[in-house]
């Protein structure tokens, strides 16, 4: 790096700098730098244009100097003479301001970003210009090397960077990613001698990564280049496998040396994600390509888009429906009612209208609880606590398999489906509990268990069961094993489980709805303004990546919460009666239902094409 002074003086060659000192140069400050042969590489290295030599002995003359956007350069008069004070051979060339450390940040990663982009003439003029560089000299190099293959010249470019770099160990690990691209290469060039010279007499003392080493000792019995690049997953000797390397290999040199790789575009994605996570009402998936969007506006989404609109108003069942689950694949809406039928719905692709497709009649005690097998081939069918029976209906056909009751004591109030689609688990609150195939069979049970509610895990072996003990416990059917998982201070109505296990939601008496971690085992949110008695509510998970929460109410409404904020983004209005149930469609995230004991299905959805005054009377939404 060139010494910052006044232009004069005799010509010194500086020591190469020992430490990753970056950012602005001399030349920043309108200064004249002395310049060698030497000088003049380094300063094209960092994006400069050479310096001409200094005049006279005094402090330089005038004449000698040009200005180009306030950096000295070789050639006449310029502006920069209007700019010398002073009299005698003092004078000094008028300071810039110097760029504060930030500005410098930004400059290196705009220069980056239009390197990458092959604007390199842009690049040195804004180098130039600005007094900084883009990296370290040595790191330009040593870069250059890599992508041209010169493999002996990388490596001695590391003894350089070494003084740069703060681990001690990070000189081995890039030195033995280079050798390793430098092995490959010699295996698929077909030069198997120097391939293992260079197994066994460089990257085997290096004592790194010994396992690694034996992989590689593998490759010497690949066949052709294609047998190569299948088994080290590689992309083969040219700009793909070296650009890849040298993004591995800038994760060892500090920023202020070497930028990380796409910095701008990252820091850019971040940002965009980050607007995203902060929208309450964001709820289609967006594309990680920042082409996909906006880099000129902030990203904010309308609560129109969000499903707080009714869309449809189901009224075919003729008593209190109770429940209401889309199918896994979001196709079919089932909903339970009073008046002892199930009903099937269509939704259609294109219009997203349900149309009713079958009726399963004969429930005697009406129908409280529906779950859908995972292919959704089945349905199965609870009643409310005076019910033993349970029915088991095969959704294509419209007929019914199974119908099962273990005792006329039973009450079985709730199912859940083994993720393997052969095996469910039923029980009740009068103390049973019980495992059983698709025709009834008991595989097992487990007694002195009063259930409210089931899941079962994606492991394949714990069900979970909330009992009258205001507790959800962790069953094993394999080793006869349970656990306690959470511990309410009211009687836990209903609970469902997020679709990565991790979170499980909860309907508590008098206390409202309740997210639990179920990994760490803590209550994580109480969210605020739903109506909870002893009635049983279901909620739900909805939404793109599950980030909504909805549930019924016993005040009519429906609520709707953003998972991280306890207070509702919408309460959804239009129910006359206790709102029992709400689904979410799982593949259609702006489809939403709610099953009420007004005798209706709501299906809500994004905001139709009408007057802003008609929307704010069917949905009032509050930003928290």
């Amino acid at each position: 790096m060139q010494a910052n002074g006044a232009g004069g003086g005799q010509q010194q060659q500086q020591p190469p700098p020992q430490g990753p000192e970056l950012g602005c140069l001399g030349a920043q400050n309108g200064e004249a730098s002395a310049g060698t042969a030497a000088g003049d590489q380094l300063a094209h290295a960092n994006g400069l244009l050479p310096s001409a030599n200094s005049g006279g002995p005094g402090g330089g003359s005038p004449g000698g100097l040009g200005v180009n956007n306030g950096v000295p350069a070789a050639g006449g008069p310029g502006p920069a003479a209007a700019e010398l004070g002073g009299g005698g051979g003092g004078s000094a060339l008028k300071k810039k301001k110097r760029l504060s450390q930030s500005d410098e940040d930004v400059i290196r990663l705009i220069g980056q970003h239009l390197h990458g982009l092959g604007l390199n003439q842009t690049v040195d003029l804004l180098m130039q210009e600005s007094g900084c560089r883009l990296e370290h000299p040595s790191a330009t190099k040593f870069r250059n090397h890599v992508m041209e293959g010169e493999w002996d010249k990388a490596e001695n470019d590391l003894n350089e960077l070494k003084a740069l770099v703060h681990s001690p160990h990070a000189i081995v690990r890039m030195k033995f990613l280079l050798l390793q691209q430098k092995y490959l290469e010699y295996l698929e060039d077909g030069k198997v001698l120097e391939a293992l010279q260079v197994l066994r007499c460089e990257l085997t003392p290096l004592k790194y990564n010994t396992e690694r080493i034996h992989v590689l000792s593998g490759y010497l019995m690949c066949s052709h280049a294609e047998d190569l690049r299948a088994k080290a997953e590689w992309e083969g000797k040219g700009t793909a496998s070296r650009s890849k390397l040298l993004d591995k290999l800038q994760t060892y040199l500090p920023p202020s040396v070497m930028l990380p790789p796409r910095r701008l575009q990252n820091l850019l994605r971040q940002a965009v994600e980050l607007q995203r996570d902060r929208c309450l009402y964001h709820n289609t998936k967006l594309d990680s390509n920042l082409d996909s969007v906006s880099l000129l506006i902030d990203h904010v989404c309308s609560r129109k888009q969000f499903p707080c609109y009714t869309q449809q108003i189901l009224t075919e069942h003729c008593n209190e429906v109770w429940f209401c689950k889309f199918s896994n694949d979001g196709t079919k809406l089932a909903t339970g009612s009073k008046d002892t039928t199930v009903i099937i719905w269509q939704v259609d692709p294109d219009t997203h209208q349900l149309k009713l497709l079958k009726t399963l009649e004969g429930h005697a005690y009406g129908v409280s609880y529906i779950a859908w097998s995972p292919d959704d081939n089945y349905l199965v069918a609870c009643g409310p606590d005076d019910c033993s029976e349970l029915w088991l209906w095969n959704v294509q056909t419209g007929e019914l398999r199974t119908k099962m009751s273990q005792s006329h004591e039973d009450s079985l109030t709730s199912v859940a489906w083994n993720p393997d689609g052969k095996r469910f688990v039923t029980g009740g609150q009068r103390g049973q509990f019980y495992q059983c195939d698709l025709d009834g069979n008991l595989l097992d049970s487990w007694e002195g268990v009063r259930v409210q509610c089931l899941w079962c895990l994606s492991d394949g072996k714990t069900v979970l069961a909330s009992d009258t003990h205001q507790r959800i416990r962790g069953y094993n059917f394999e080793d006869l094993t349970d656990r306690n998982i959470v511990q309410e201070d009211h009687p836990i109505m209903s609970f469902t489980i997020s679709k990565n296990g991790r979170l499980a939601l909860l309907n508590v008496a008098t206390q409202g709805v309740h997210l639990w971690d179920l990994q760490d085992r803590v209550l994580v949110r109480k969210y605020q303004g739903v109506t909870q008695g002893f009635y049983t509510i279901h909620s739900c998970f909805g939404g793109h990546n599950e980030d909504f929460i909805a549930s019924g109410s016993e005040d009519h409404k429906v609520y709707i919460w953003h998972k991280r904020s306890e207070l509702p983004i919408a309460e959804l209005t239009g129910h006359t009666r206790t709102v029992n149930c709400v689904s979410w469609n799982p593949q259609l995230p702006a489809m939403m239902a709610s099953a009420s004991d007004d005798g209706t299905v709501r299906i809500w959805g994004p905001a139709p094409f009408v007057d802003n005054q008609d929307i704010e009377e069917e949905c009032s939404s509050m930003d928290s």
